[in-house]
């Protein structure tokens, strides 16, 4: 197979994988999010605690985490049938991407919030803020440099996940891979379609390492958080007087 004939199904496969990914991602940021902050705020000691509701969706996502992503989308059919009307091309391989992803990042989501400073949360208690104000004024703003290297990391996952939804007949970069370089033993298209993968995923990668650093740099907090650090810190030290 010559060049002239390989770019034309390149081109369209990474803009397929491309699709794929950038949908599943946002529905995936959409539902892991607040799944991720309820199973903070739901925990021994949050605001919200609940620990029979922990428990429940903690092992909800537990469930969901384990299950192999190429049974998932066996599975998950009927699901995608009922959806997207068909279980084979790009729009029917989003369904099962992002429920696979939603308890993935719902994890990472749920150490993110778990490092933000304890104080803070108080700090915005004390001035009278409800659960919802600390939500979103503390915990999404300074996980935010962690929720971004965590949506990487979720993204490089997802691309993973649409090469082997390639083997359903999804298209995209991993349909390339086995329909022209295993079935068809186009050796040389299967090894740049390797090479497209891992360029991809380097640019997507080095992108979010950038925006995570660049925020972390930069404090990565929302306007209030230094006026609560100072809250904080006066706080502290009338305690100590």
């Amino acid at each position: 197979m010559t060049w002239s004939e390989m770019q034309p199904l390149l081109e369209q496969a990474c803009w397929d994988t491309l699709y794929m990914v950038g949908w599943s991602t946002l529905i995936a940021v959409v539902g892991g999010l607040p799944l991720g902050i309820l199973l903070v705020l739901t925990d021994r000691g949050g605001l919200l605690q609940n620990v029979l509701a922990n428990k429940v969706i903690g092992q909800i996502v537990n469930v969901a985490r384990s299950m192999p992503f190429i049974i998932l989308m066996v599975a998950l059919m009927g699901f995608t049938r009922s959806i997207t009307g068909t279980t084979i091309g790009r729009e029917a391989a989003i369904v099962p991407l992002a429920i696979g992803a939603i308890p993935f990042f719902a994890r990472l989501v749920e150490t993110a919030v778990r490092e933000v400073d304890g104080g803070l949360v108080e700090a915005v208690q004390s001035m009278g803020g409800n659960t919802w104000t600390v939500v979103r004024k503390v915990l999404v703003p300074e996980s935010l440099p962690s929720l971004i290297a965590s949506t990487t990391t979720t993204i490089v996952a997802l691309i993973g996940y649409s090469a082997m939804a390639g083997t359903v007949g999804a298209g995209g970069l991993g349909d390339i891979a086995i329909r022209y370089g295993y079935q068809r033993f186009e050796t040389e298209l299967m090894w740049l379609t390797v090479a497209v993968l891992a360029v991809v995923i380097s640019l997507i990668q080095f992108a979010g390492d950038y925006a995570a650093r660049s925020l972390h740099h930069r404090g990565g907090h929302s306007g209030a958080a230094p006026e609560l650090r100072l809250l904080k810190a006066s706080t502290a030290t009338s305690k100590t007087v």
